[in-house]
C-alpha cells in the first residue's frame, strides 16, 4: 500500500482520507485526521456485483487506520444501513473504540456485534439529532436528516482549520413517516459560520426535480393490498423500518394478517419495535405453523430477498427449495427497493422464476411501490445554496454521480477549483483555509464469500483465470507392453466458450492430442510424466491457436 508522505509538523493540519463511497455504491467510509487523532466516519460494505468469483461483500481496506490504530478516537455513524455500518464487526476485531450513533443505528449495530462476539468488548455511545459532544479532540454535531432509515443524522465537524459538514444518505422528504424532517435550520446556522469543506451524498444527482415522499409508497402499497385477490409478498430491506412500519398500516386496513419472516427481518423489526421506532398491533401478526395453512386472500409476508439474493426466503421459494413457504398461482410478490447497480441480472432471474411459479410481481420498473432515499437535483442544490462551503466533495455515488454533483455546481455559481470529485483512497488536506489533494492510497477493498470469510487476491486471480481461460482435464490410457494407447483419450473442458463450440473443438483436440502420443510412443520410451508434458504442451498449442485461449491443463497418463 502507497505511504502517505508526512506532510509538515503543524499541529493544526487537517488531512481527511477517503477509505471508501467515492466512485462507487457502498463502502462509505471516511477517516479525518487532526492533531494525531483520528475520527472515521461510517464503516459499511459494498454488495458483490452478481456475486462474480464467489465473492458475496467487499469490506475497505483499513491498513492505512490499522497502522495508526491506538490513535482511533471513535467511529462515529450516520446511520444503520449495511452500507454505513456493516464493516464493522471486520475493523472492530482489529481495534478498540468507541463506536456513536443514534438508539435505532446502535441497536442494529449491537446485534451485529454480538454475532461476532464483539460487543462486551466494545463501548457503545448513543447520540442524538441536535446534540453536540466531544469525541477525543474531535468537537461534533448531529444534525437530525431524513433518508430510507429511522433516526438519521448528518455530522458537523468543528476543526481548527474550519468546519466540515457530512450529509451522510438524506433527502428531504416533506412528510416523513416519523415526522422527522431534515434539520435545515441547522445547516443554514453552519453555512453562516463558514463551512470549510461539504462531503454530500451524491446517489440521486441523475434525477431532477424533487424524490417523492416515503408517504407516497405507503399510499401506493394500500392500492396493492386493496386490490389483490391473493396472498401478497412484500420483499424489501430489513433496515427499512418506515417501510415496514407502512406495509404493517396497510395490512392492518384492508384486514390482513402478517407474517415476517427471515433472520435479519426478524431481528430488526424486534429491535426496532423494542426501542419504539415500530408499532406492531399484537393482533396484526401470525406465526409461521399458522402462517402455512392460513387463507391466501387473508395473508401478507414480509421478507428480505429483493435484491435477488440466492439463499434469501424468497429466492429459495421462487426455486421451490423453501421447506415451509412456496409461491402459489395468484401470488402478488412486490418487490419494494431498488435495483442496485450489479444486481439486476440477480433480480431479473428471480422475477422470471417468481413468474413460473404462476406470481404476478411488481417492481420499481413498472410500479411506483419504491421511492429513493436520496436527495435528487432541487434537494441537493437548496442545501448548498443553504450551507455554502469553500469546498465540495461529492461522496456515495458512481465516480459519474460525483461529477454530475460538481457539474450541478458550477451551475449554482461554484467555481472549478472550489468542487473535488475524488475517489476511493483519496487523501485531502486543509491547511491555512486552503484544500490540497495529496498522493492517493493504493487501497485493495478485501472481499469475502458467503461464510464472510476474506478471499486473498490470489485466490481471486486463479478464479477470473479460470474463468476466462477455461479449465481442461484429460485423461490417457497406455498399453506399455505393446508400446500404444489402450483406450481413446479422455477431455472435458469447463468455462470460457459455449457448450457448442467446446463440443466441436473437443473432437479437434482429442484427435490431436491421440495423433501427438502416438509418434510420443512410437520414438522412444517415455516416462508418464513426461508424455504428460508434452501432452500439455500439445493441447495448450492447439488451444491458442483454435480458440485463442490459454487453459490450466491437467492430463494424466495411466498405465492398463
Amino acid at each position: 500500500m502507497t505511504k502517505v508522505k508526512e506532510p509538515e509538523k503543524s499541529k493544526s493540519l487537517l488531512r481527511v482520507v477517503i477509505l471508501g463511497g467515492a466512485g462507487e455504491i457502498g463502502l462509505n467510509c471516511m477517516v479525518i485526521e487532526e492533531r494525531g487523532e483520528l475520527l472515521m466516519i461510517d464503516c459499511g460494505v459494498a454488495f458483490a456485483q452478481d456475486q462474480v468469483l464467489g465473492v458475496e461483500l467487499k469490506i475497505p481496506d483499513f491498513s492505512w487506520v490499522l497502522e495508526r490504530g491506538q490513535s482511533l478516537a471513535g467511529i462515529v455513524l450516520t446511520h444503520g444501513h449495511e452500507d454505513h455500518i456493516g464493516a464493522l464487526p471486520y475493523l472492530l476485531k482489529e481495534v478498540n473504540c468507541p463506536v456513536y450513533g443514534t438508539s435505532l443505528t446502535l441497536g442494529l449495530v449491537e446485534e451485529k456485534l454480538r454475532e461476532s462476539k464483539l460487543s462486551k468488548k466494545t463501548k457503545l455511545v448513543e447520540v442524538c439529532a441536535g446534540e453536540r459532544r466531544k469525541v477525543g479532540n474531535f468537537d461534533l454535531e448531529f444534525i437530525q436528516s431524513s433518508h430510507s432509515f429511522a433516526d438519521v443524522v448528518a455530522i458537523g465537524m468543528r476543526t481548527e482549520q474550519g468546519i466540515l459538514l457530512h450529509s451522510g444518505d438524506f433527502k428531504l422528504d416533506p412528510t416523513p413517516v416519523d415526522g422527522k424532517r431534515m434539520d435545515l435550520n441547522a445547516l443554514s446556522r453552519l453555512g453562516e459560520e463558514g463551512v470549510l469543506a461539504f462531503f454530500s451524498d451524491s446517489t440521486n444527482v441523475e434525477q431532477e426535480g424533487y424524490t417523492p415522499s416515503e408517504k407516497e409508497v405507503g399510499k401506493a402499497l394500500l392500492e396493492f393490498f386493496q386490490q389483490a385477490k391473493g396472498r401478497i409478498i412484500v420483499a424489501l430491506f430489513a433496515s427499512h423500518i418506515h417501510r415496514i412500519q407502512q406495509v404493517l398500516d396497510a395490512s392492518q386496513a384492508v384486514g390482513r394478517k402478517v407474517l415476517i419472516y427471515g433472520r435479519s427481518m426478524e431481528a430488526n423489526t424486534r429491535i426496532a419495535e423494542d426501542l419504539g421506532y415500530l408499532s406492531i398491533s399484537g393482533s396484526v401478526l401470525v406465526a409461521l405453523n399458522k402462517a402455512r395453512n392460513f387463507p391466501p386472500e387473508k395473508l401478507v409476508v414480509i421478507t428480505t430477498g429483493s435484491q435477488g439474493e440466492p439463499l434469501s426466503v424468497l429466492a429459495r421459494m421462487a426455486r421451490g427449495e423453501h421447506k415451509s413457504l412456496k409461491i402459489l398461482p395468484g401470488d402478488t410478490v412486490i418487490l419494494s427497493s431498488k435495483f442496485i447497480p450489479g444486481n439486476e441480472r440477480a433480480i431479473n432471474r428471480l422475477i422470471d422464476d417468481l413468474y413460473r411459479k404462476g406470481a404476478e410481481v411488481f417492481y420499481e420498473k413498472v410500479s411506483e411501490i419504491h421511492c429513493s432515499g436520496h436527495a435528487s437535483q432541487e434537494e441537493l442544490k437548496l442545501v448548498l445554496s443553504l450551507v455554502r462551503p469553500k469546498y465540495l466533495v461529492p461522496v456515495h455515488g458512481e465516480y459519474r454521480h460525483l461529477v454530475k454533483h460538481k457539474q450541478l455546481a458550477l451551475r449554482m455559481g461554484f467555481k472549478e477549483e472550489q468542487c473535488l470529485v475524488v475517489e476511493d483512497g483519496q487523501v485531502i488536506e486543509f491547511f491555512e483555509g486552503e484544500a490540497r489533494l495529496k498522493e492517493r492510497l493504493n487501497l485493495e477493498p478485501i472481499s469475502l464469500d458467503g461464510n464472510r470469510k476474506g478471499i486473498p487476491d490470489v485466490v481471486l486471480k486463479e478464479r477470473m483465470r479460470l474463468a476466462q481461460s477455461g479449465v481442461v482435464f484429460g485423461s490417457v490410457l497406455l498399453n506399455r507392453e505393446k508400446g500404444q494407447r489402450a483406450s481413446d483419450a479422455v477431455l472435458k473442458f469447463f468455462g470460457a466458450v459455449s457448450e457448442q463450440e467446446v463440443s466441436y473443438f473437443l473432437a479437434i483436440a482429442k484427435r490431436g492430442l491421440e495423433q501427438r502420443l502416438d509418434i510420443l510412443l512410437k520414438e522412444r520410451s517415455y516416462s508418464n510424466i513426461e508424455l504428460e508434458e508434452e501432452l500439455r504442451k500439445e493441447l495448450r498449442r492447439l488451444f491458442k491457436s483454435h480458440l485463442g485461449r490459454k487453459p490450466r491443463i491437467f492430463i494424466t497418463v495411466l498405465e492398463g
